[in-house]
């Protein structure tokens, strides 16, 4: 019995949130298996994957890109450690909707969330043309964890801290390992330790939880 109730917690919960159509289970996809979909359907609700990393359980949750699922979306963020926020670096718009969509959702993640900028699709600008700078898309990064960063240097003045901001290619691969890595080794030091203390477990109780529908398939990487 106590194996079984181990199963359904997790020491980290991470979401990943963006539009339709950037990419969002292409890039999971990609992580979890090494594969790449092009077309993997799209995703009602939310998918979960529970991902082991060393001594640590990790728990992924797409979310639906579509605004008529943002309530549900909302939903699966509550008490997410991270979240990948995710847009298309050849569409404006996917960048422009972060902040007035996808950023609220988060309200019921922990207060100390640590949000990573993640663009997607970069194998795209050998046939399209950018429309999202790096540079815009860094800024919004360091000033949506302003408060993260400001209490780590309050402890250590002289500690350096890389950006959370990645540029991925679910296609090739690109990066794609290096954003879950920037955000376990954030979270979750190596030692096992995490400042002395385990970290708060997730529970994953399948009870507790709204349904989540299979994804149908449809033309676009959601």
């Amino acid at each position: 019995m106590a194996a079984s109730t181990d199963k359904k917690k997790a020491d980290i919960k991470i979401v990943i949130v963006g539009d339709a159509c950037v990419g969002k289970t292409s890039f999971i996809r990609r992580y979890m298996d090494g594969t790449f979909t092009e077309n993997p359907g799209q995703t009602v609700g939310a998918c979960f994957f529970l991902k082991q990393w060393g001594k640590y359980n990790i728990a992924l949750w797409d979310t639906a890109g579509e605004e008529r699922f943002s309530g549900l979306s909302s939903f699966y963020c509550r008490d997410a450690s991270a979240a990948i926020i995710a847009y298309d670096i050849t569409r404006r718009n996917s960048f422009e909707l972060l902040q007035e969509r996808y950023i609220p959702l988060l309200e019921a993640a922990k207060e100390d969330c640590l949000l990573c900028m993640t663009g997607m699709k970069k194998d795209l600008l050998s046939e399209r043309s950018r429309e999202v700078t790096q540079d815009e898309a860094k800024e919004f990064a360091f000033r949506l964890n302003a408060s993260r960063f400001q209490a780590i240097k309050r402890g250590d003045p002289h500690k350096k801290i890389k950006e959370p901001f990645f540029e991925t290619s679910s296609k090739s691969g690109e990066n794609v390992d290096k954003v879950f890595q920037y955000i376990f080794t954030s979270l979750l030091p190596s030692d096992g330790t995490l400042e002395a203390k385990r970290p708060d477990t997730v529970q994953l109780d399948g009870d507790k939880q709204p349904s989540i529908e299979t994804p149908k398939s449809r033309g676009c990487c959601n």
